[in-house]
């Protein structure tokens, strides 16, 4: 149904000052700094695989044969598109009678505004459902588990729920060190970022930054920033909804992704008979994770 000039009263009369509300500074997009993005085209949905490697080597005895390692196909992760939309009409009169510039070019900042927040919060669901096992990964279980497919070490979370402190990071850090594949075999990847909602920026802030241990009265160093362990610094993302959960991001390939099946476009046109103004913007992507080991989490302890 197209807004017609009852909804725009005084930007039709003398003497207005200004029309607020839709010009405010735009918002960053945090997901960018911990998600990977990829581009596809032609399908509904992708999938990636994940494969087994081989176990450790063993010794042959003299004269005897070696025996033989299998390796195979663990689970596929898919990523469905959705197609975004958001879209609205102008009557021919509330743009031609409008005194203070284009009706339809104000509201256009509003929907560009409202796809990329759109945007923020499905990215960031990623992690806010990552607890959840009504949304499995490939594996079958959540993205945040003790319990995931593979040998060793299985889990990507703490087994004690904790809120973020020196020492439930530092505990998270080795649990990046102690990561195995999927046959056993101990894992060369490092935390990045340390990810979380606003309620605990000035927390991870001071983790981060301090020259000294946190919050004791002890004269150590602190540790992680004297070792460089997340060089990517701290991601505040105002979309996270559990304000005592947070995250550590690794480099390991093809964890949290962001893959883009159409671009975000914009259309306009009038309608032939009424005269109205409807404008379009519409774009298609999809978000999930393949590897768990891309990322490590823990619900906090509230």
């Amino acid at each position: 149904m197209a807004m017609t000039r009852s909804q725009f009263k005084k930007q039709l009369q003398l003497g207005l000052n200004t029309v607020a509300g839709l010009e405010y500074k735009p918002e960053k997009d945090p997901w960018r700094q911990y998600m990977a993005i990829e581009t596809a085209t032609r399908k509904a949905y992708i999938e990636d695989v994940m494969m087994s490697g081989f176990t450790a080597a063993s010794v042959k005895a003299e004269g005897a044969a070696g025996g033989y390692v299998t390796a195979s196909e663990l689970y596929t992760a898919r990523y469905l598109f959705e197609t975004i939309v958001i879209q609205f009409a102008v009557t021919e009169e509330a743009e031609e009678d409008g005194l203070y510039g284009s009706i339809v070019n104000k509201l256009a900042k509003a929907a560009m505004r409202s796809m990329q927040y759109t945007k923020r919060v499905k990215a960031a669901n990623v992690l806010n459902n990552g607890f959840n096992a009504s949304y499995p990964g490939g594996d079958g279980v959540a993205l945040f588990s003790t319990a995931h497919l593979g040998e060793g070490q299985v889990a990507n979370m703490l087994s004690t729920a904790a809120d973020l402190s020196e020492t439930s990071l530092e505990d998270m850090l080795i649990l990046v060190d102690n990561a195995t594949d999927y046959k056993g075999i101990p894992m060369s990847i490092e935390a990045q970022k340390l990810v979380v909602p606003t309620a605990l920026r000035f927390t991870g802030h001071r983790i981060l930054h301090s020259n000294g241990r946190v919050e004791t009265p002890n004269n150590d160093e602190n540790a992680i920033k004297a070792m460089g362990l997340l060089p990517g610094g701290m991601v505040v993302d105002k979309q996270l909804t559990d304000t005592d959960a947070w995250f550590v991001t690794t480099d390991c390939p093809d964890g949290l992704k962001h893959v883009m099946r159409k671009a975000l476009k914009k259309g306009v046109e009038g309608d032939f008979e009424t005269g109205n103004m409807r404008m379009k913007f519409r774009e298609r992507y999809a978000n999930g994770h393949t590897d768990y080991h891309g990322a490590y989490g823990t619900a906090g302890g509230g």
